[in-house]
């Protein structure tokens, strides 16, 4: 591996992508690294999740989601619990052996824009949802639609 050379390095030339939050809205992403960590308080523990979006304008942004799945307060374990359900449900893995299971799966996100504590606006998941073809979906019965009349001319032909 080759050292940095700083005198080969001109800032103004490499493109910096944006900090702000990405806009509110759907996305199609996928989980790109998963780990369980102690809460600052060494009173628990959370799930870390990273997304990275997966197409579109804002492809290759990241929407973090952390889960308290060990905690004192048992109304924050319920929620954490019924989010990675939710997850869970969406991505068609239904008993992750861990949190590894959940990778690399297209999942459809839908992200808000919340103010922390200081008033710095940060994105943050507010739903999952299965993305069309993925095994999540295909468990429910698709509703039959009428097959499209063959065109008498083909368009190429027009």
């Amino acid at each position: 591996m080759s050292e940095f050379n700083w005198t080969e390095f001109d800032a103004s030339t490499v493109d910096t992508p944006s900090r702000d939050p990405i806009p509110a809205g759907e996305y199609t992403a996928i989980i790109t690294d998963s780990a369980i960590r102690p809460n600052k308080a060494g009173t628990g523990e959370f799930l870390a999740l990273t997304f990275q979006i997966a197409e579109g304008e804002h492809e290759c942004r990241f929407v973090w989601e952390n889960l308290n799945l060990v905690h004192p307060n048992e109304k924050a374990v319920q929620i954490a619990r019924a989010t990675l359900a939710s997850l869970c449900k969406a991505l068609g893995v239904l008993t992750p052996k861990d949190s590894a299971d959940l990778h690399n799966k297209p999942v459809l996100i839908r992200v808000a824009i919340q103010n922390d504590k200081d008033g710095t606006p940060r994105n943050v998941i507010k739903g999952y949802k299965a993305v069309a073809g993925t095994p999540a979906l295909a468990a429910a019965p698709a509703a039959k639609s009428p097959a499209p009349k063959p065109a008498s001319v083909p368009p190429w032909k027009k």
